[in-house]
Parts: structure tokens; sequence; C-alpha cells
């Protein structure tokens, strides 16, 4: 199965700060399952340099630290990953936790402090609304366990 993953949690030096947040128990749960990993970056995709000021969601806004707002590139990169989602048959996606971009179920609350508030970045939110499967890398396994029986090889 084709499983969309931040291209952060793969290794590539994407993160805003211009490193990775590599997860090699992810890679091994990958392989394991025989699932072929999707590199995705929306911020990249929406146009946004690496490295890049750190953003946090505000509402259906995303603005930077310095209070530029950064939706449209957000929302642009968002799209395009439902768009590599569909052309790639990709049915979930294992994304960044707390990402303004990624995250899922939690992210950084738009204060810059570092305050985890329910919902989901601007990617992630769009993926599910395309009918993925979205999880993160802080779900551990869970997301390879609740993966249609079907679908995994």
């Amino acid at each position: 199965m084709n499983i969309l993953v931040s291209s952060c949690l793969l290794g590539a030096a994407c993160k805003y700060s211009g490193g990775d947040n590599a997860c090699p128990a992810l890679l091994a749960a990958l392989a394991a399952g025989g699932h072929t990993p999707v590199p995705v970056c929306p911020e990249i995709y929406g146009g946004l340099p690496t490295p890049r000021p750190p953003a946090e969601r505000r509402g259906a806004r995303v603005v930077t630290a310095a209070g530029a707002d950064v939706t449209a590139q957000y929302e642009k990169g968002a799209a395009i990953a439902v768009q590599l989602a569909r052309a790639a048959g990709c049915r979930a996606a294992i994304l960044k936790a707390n990402s303004p971009s990624c995250g899922c179920g939690q992210i950084y609350d738009g204060s810059f402090a570092h305050r985890l508030v329910p919902g989901d970045g601007v990617a992630a939110a769009a993926l599910r609304e395309a009918g993925l499967a979205v999880y993160t890398e802080q779900d551990g396994p869970a997301w390879l366990a609740a993966l249609p029986k079907e679908e995994a090889k």
C-alpha cells in the first residue's frame, strides 16, 4: 500500500528549522508491512523556503511568530498534497505531529508558547476531507493496525 508520509519523518531536511524529524521506527514499520512511503512536504509544495520562520494556526489562518500571514502557502501545499495522494493511490497518511500543516488531532495554539489545542493542520484536514485515514508518528504502530486488511500487503 502506498502511504503518504511527511518528508521530514523520512529524514529529509525540510523542517522549518532546516533539520529533519527522522523516525527510524516508522521507517521500520513501513518496511515490515511492505508499504511504500510517498514523501510529502506541504510547506515546500506551498512555496515556503527551508529554513523558514516558525508558524502556527490561529483559527483558519496560519501566521509566523512575526505576524506574517502564510495561509495561502499552507493551503496551496495542502491542495498539492491531496493531488499527490490521489495520483499515488494513497489511502492513508502519516504526518508530523503538532505541525500547522501536518498535525492531526492537536496543534499548537497560535501563541508560540508551545501550548497544544485540539485541531488539525491545514494539510491534515484537507487529506482527511479527501477520504484518507490520517495519523501522526506519535500514533506508533496504531496506524498500521488500523489499515484496512484488504489493502495491507
